[in-house]
This record gives C-alpha cells, structure tokens and sequence, in this order.
C-alpha cells in the first residue's frame, strides 16, 4: 500500500513538474497566458445569431442531387442555417422561360418547385437570386462557368419584368404570401464584373427597377435588393438612385473575401494571397454598414451573401484547419455590423469550373463532395451550439454563453496568419503539413456559476483534431479516396468531445479550466448543469 502511494506521489509530481516546466518554456517564449474572465450574472443581451442566418450553394440544378440534398439537410440540422443563396435559378438547366413558334413567352417552374419544396421540408428559407439570364431572353452569348450562365442584359425589359412577375405570383400561390414575406429577393450577382454582367451599371440598374417593381406589384411587403456587387461595390450609388428615382429597395447585398491578387479565377491558376490585414472582410462590413448608415436610408439592411478567406473553389485554405478560426475571427470583428454573413458554400457539389477530379481541390464547401467534414463546418457548428444569452466578455477572440436552464459555453480560439507573405501563393502553402506552434495557456475563470455538479465537455478543432485535409495527406494524397480510407478520415475527424469530466462547483468559487493553446486552435467548453 505504502509502495502504491509512494508511486501515486512520484506521478503526480512528475505531472507537476511537467506542467510547471511547460508554464516556465511558455513564459521563457515570451507567451502570457490568455485568461477570459467571466461573471455568469452578467449578460450582454441575446445572442446575435447572424453567422447562420444564410447559406451559399453553387447553383440551382446541383440542388435536384440526392447527395447535395442529403448534405443541406445535415448542415441545417448541425449548424442551423435558416436561408440559402445560390446562383442559376433562372438559366436553362433549370427549364424556366422558353418561347413558343409565335414568339409567346411560356413559363414552367417544376424544377424550382423540386427544390424549393425540398427546401421548404428541411425549414430552410430562399435568398431569391434572380439570374442567371434565360437564353430565349438574352441579349448575347456570353456565358460564364462550365455550366454556361447566360450574362447578358435581357434583350426586352418588359418581358423580363413579367418573368419576374410570374415567378412571384408562382410563389405566392405554392406557398403562401405570408411564407414568401419572409424570403429575400436579390437581383443578379456581381455586376460590377464584366464576366458575371456584360452591360454597364445603368444597365444593371434598369434591371434591378424592372425586377423591384415587378416583386412589389404582387405583394408590397416582399423584399427585394441588390446589387449583390463583388467587393462591397457600388453601395452609395444605389442607394442614392434608388431614393433619386424611387424605386423600393429592402436592403443592400455585397460580397467580400480574404484575398488579394487574382480576378474571377474559377480553376485557381494565378494564385492567392491571403490578406495580412487583420480587418481583410470584416473592414468592408463595417465600411458598408457606415454606408448606410449615413445615407438616406439608414433603416436598410445589410446582407454580405458572400464571403469566405478567398474567392476561387481551387484555394486550399478552405481546406485547411486555418479556415475555421478564420471564420470565428471575423464574424466576431464583424459583430451587430451586418443582418447576415452568408459563408460561400456548404458544399463541394459545386461546378463552376465543372466536375472536379481530387477528393481535396480546395472547394468552397463545408463538406467535402464524399461528406467529410472540413474543419470550417465544425466553426459553425460551434457557433449553433451557443445558448442564446450572451455573456459579458472582454476577449475579442472568444464567446461565452447560457442558455435557458444554466448550461454555459465557451468558444474560443486563436487566429494566427501564419501565411509566408506575397512570394507564396495560398496553392502552395496551405497544401503542406502545417504543425501549430504554442500559443501558451487559455484559462477560463467564470465567477457566480451557481453551486452544483456540471459534465465538461470539450471539443477542439486545430492541427490534427477535426482536420480532415491533414489525415488525407497522412493517407499520402491519394487521387482518389476509396470507401474505407473515406469512413477512416470521417471517423478520425468526427467532432466527438475531447474530453469529458464531472466538475463540482462550490458555492464563492469560480469554475475554471486551463487549456494548452496552438496557432488556429478552436474549442468549445460545454459546461453541462446536472
């Protein structure tokens, strides 16, 4: 017995020394120990839930895919995304406006009403974006993206006008006017850019007229903006020619991304650079939402119905364990700033620049073409498990919430650019092993939590946890994933808690816990009341 105590003593005085000699090479690095002090009385008020107001998706078409419709289904339940925007709802795969030998225009929404009904059983809502242009009804030829988006301005406004119309009435009579009250209708995507509108910005502002009064002339109270511009563009000028011609307006849209160099690059050959400006993206909500403010419509909403670190589906940091702290980064710089933060997209069922060969090519999604899950589906996860109190919380890099019955949560994480700079293109950095260095310890300390038993569950994304790309390149990059090396890397990167312990907490005493902290590591405390 005594020998058995004697070696208890020894492990955990070797346990001691370990952490002590870790605190001491942390403190000898010059990294402070990070603490987030927290009064469990004290609220800031409901959480704000915008980061999963709104979904991307490529186009309409990949929408009538079982597997892409298996997949929406499984974000909206984990992450809780309550609309989706997606490209093509017009365009010719999706059979909407053709004419007749007379020249008669005829209409014909059973594809949309396929998907839009799918939608609607899953709880998730329409973003309306209204393009790409039919053929029948274009001006010209010029297409974009594999799938070829026609986009030219139509060749008769008033027909495209009554489409839009149709289309509206459509709706109304499937679904209801108060279900539609409740959708978003966007005119077109990125006209400021010559490959995604092949007119001018009055151009695009004829069109966006003729689409508003159409909408509003079956029923006032749906809502319509625009102008969806890459790059938070054109967002005074609408406004102002809204109010100066007044045509109705329910909100501005725009669109940002983290990178620098490039334009329109669908295959990613001319190469990225994530931006070391540590207000990339959430610098253009703030500077939009400025905008509007000091406009004269100052009660619009503000809807960014894309953004992501970069803008090409063939950029691995979408890929990459950095993206999830990327993302937790700057919806939090971003704050009250916008009504929805759209992520483009939740999945790699996406064909811009047609099918793609690899299992890991750096698409957009969320989830993989197999399923898998990326290591930014799990920042969004997180941020849907978060009770819907906010906290007070002085750390800019955190979160902690309670929700109704006393269970708290944490979500903290550490952002670090770890990019080399403007020599290395994000092709070929983030394709690499990319160990996380230290970061020092993360101590929470969470004063007045009323005294009782609490289960700690803590879930953790980062280097090798929930890192999907990093157990692909382990497997040693294969071209394709058989179905056993795709069940491998889903049950190494599964989400399941790291781990699980019964705390006591007395009354006077704060809860704690010190956590050990990497570049780009993410956790979430679930503090459970027993």
């Amino acid at each position: 017995m005594k020998k058995n105590i004697g070696l208890l003593m020894i492990l955990l005085m070797a346990i001691g020394g370990s952490s002590h000699a870790q605190k001491k090479k942390d403190q000898q690095a010059g990294i402070p120990s990070r603490v987030i002090n927290i009064d469990f009385n004290k609220s800031s008020g409901k959480l704000n839930t915008m980061f999963n107001e709104c979904v991307g998706a490529g186009r309409a078409n990949e929408g009538l895919r079982a597997d892409w419709q298996q997949q929406l289904a499984y974000v909206k339940k984990e992450c809780g995304f309550r609309y989706i925007r997606m490209h093509g709802l017009l365009s010719d795969d999706m059979a909407v406006y053709t004419q007749d030998d007379k020249g008669n225009p005829v209409y014909n929404y059973m594809y949309i009403d396929v998907l839009f009904d799918f939608l609607h059983s899953i709880g998730v809502k329409p973003f309306v974006e209204l393009g790409f242009m039919p053929s029948a009804l274009a001006s010209g030829p010029k297409t974009i993206f594999w799938w070829r988006g026609n986009v030219t301005p139509p060749r008769d406004y008033e027909r495209w006008g009554a489409l839009v119309e149709n289309l509206t009435r459509h709706f109304t009579e499937r679904y209801g006017a108060e279900e539609v009250k409740t959708w978003y209708f966007e005119v077109w995507n990125e006209p400021n850019l010559d490959g995604f509108w092949a007119g001018t910005q009055d151009d695009y502002f004829k069109l966006y007229t003729y689409s508003a009064k159409a909408i509003k002339s079956v029923n006032a109270s749906y809502r319509v903006g625009g102008p969806g511009t890459a790059g938070a563009a054109w967002e005074p000028e609408m406004i102002a020619y809204c109010q100066k011609h007044q045509v109705p307006i329910d909100f501005i849209s725009t669109h940002a991304y983290g990178v620098k160099q490039g334009y329109l690059d669908e295959f990613g050959r001319s190469g990225t650079v994530l931006d070391k400006n540590p207000m990339s993206v959430s610098g253009d909500v703030l500077q939009s939402r400025k905008e509007i403010t000091n406009s004269t419509m100052p009660q619009l909403e503000l809807h960014y119905t894309e953004w992501s670190a970069s803008y090409t589906p063939a950029d691995p940091i979408h890929d990459s364990y950095h993206e999830a702290a990327y993302v937790l980064q700057k919806i939090k710089q971003v704050g009250n700033a916008a009504n929805s933060m759209s992520y483009w997209v939740f999945t790699d069922i996406f064909e811009e620049a047609g099918p793609r060969f690899t299992p890991f090519h750096g698409g957009f999604g969320m989830l993989s073409t197999q399923g898998i899950n990326k290591p930014v589906f799990y920042a969004y996860q997180f941020m849907n498990r978060l009770g819907n109190t906010e906290l007070v919380n002085n750390d800019s890099t955190s979160w902690v919430c309670k929700d109704s019955v006393g269970n708290i949560q944490v979500l903290a994480w550490d952002f670090t650019n770890t990019h080399p700079g403007d020599s290395v293109h994000n092709q070929d950095y983030y394709v690499r092993d990319l160990p996380a260095f230290s970061k020092g310890k993360l101590k929470v300390s969470i004063a007045n939590v009323p005294e009782g038993n609490y289960a700690l569950e803590i879930y953790k994304v980062g280097y090798r946890n929930n890192d999907a790309y990093t157990s692909y390149l382990s497997l040693g990059k294969p071209a394709q994933l058989n179905k056993q090396q795709v069940e491998q890397i889903k049950k190494q990167n599964d989400g399941a808690p790291v781990s699980r312990e019964m705390v006591a907490v007395k009354a006077g005493l704060p809860f704690t816990k010190e956590l050990d902290i990497r570049e780009n590591d993410v956790f979430l405390l679930n503090i459970i009341r027993l």
